[in-house]
């Protein structure tokens, strides 16, 4: 496969997971979500979706970077697993807060996913220092995300 189809593939994949997420948040939002008191620092529900969209495009170009080192790698072929396993965590997480209306089992999620995230930095660090880089606005936007989380589970 060549670098521009990987490229593609790896942005396309990403981008996925948000649309994944996106099935059940839009319902949820000026339902279920619109009756939960929400910490002073709770955004604007409009910056979430070109956030994510940014994010997943950065997460994509990241692990194309990765992936063009070579599946023949044992640490490229274990960074993209990893890399996988927290966007399945991603996913999740938008079926467990807004789908199942679990701020509880969605905050114990986004750790999890927190803890995947940096054990991908940390692989991708190893691969390639520009994809490393461009994971850390995710992992900071996901540290911002559990605040909320945690916060909205408290408050409600």
């Amino acid at each position: 496969m060549n670098n521009t189809l990987k490229l593609i593939t790896a942005v396309v994949v990403s981008e996925l997971a948000g649309i994944v997420g996106t099935v059940f948040t839009v319902s949820a939002i000026p339902t279920w979500y619109a009756t939960l008191a929400k910490p002073a620092l709770n955004p604007p529900s409009s910056i979430f979706g070109p956030v994510w969209t940014t994010l997943y495009a950065l997460m994509g170009i990241a692990a194309f970077l990765v992936w063009k080192k070579g599946l023949v790698r044992k640490d490229v072929r274990k960074a993209l697993g990893v890399f996988l396993f927290q966007l399945v965590l991603n996913a999740a997480w938008s079926i467990i807060f807004f789908g199942l209306h679990s701020p509880f089992w969605a905050l114990i999620d986004i750790t999890l996913m927190w803890l995947a995230i940096v054990w991908t930095i940390v692989l991708f660090y190893k691969i390639s220092k520009p994809a490393m880089w461009l994971l850390v606005p995710y992992i900071l936007w996901v540290s911002f995300a559990a605040y909320l989380n945690y916060s909205i589970w408290i408050l409600n």
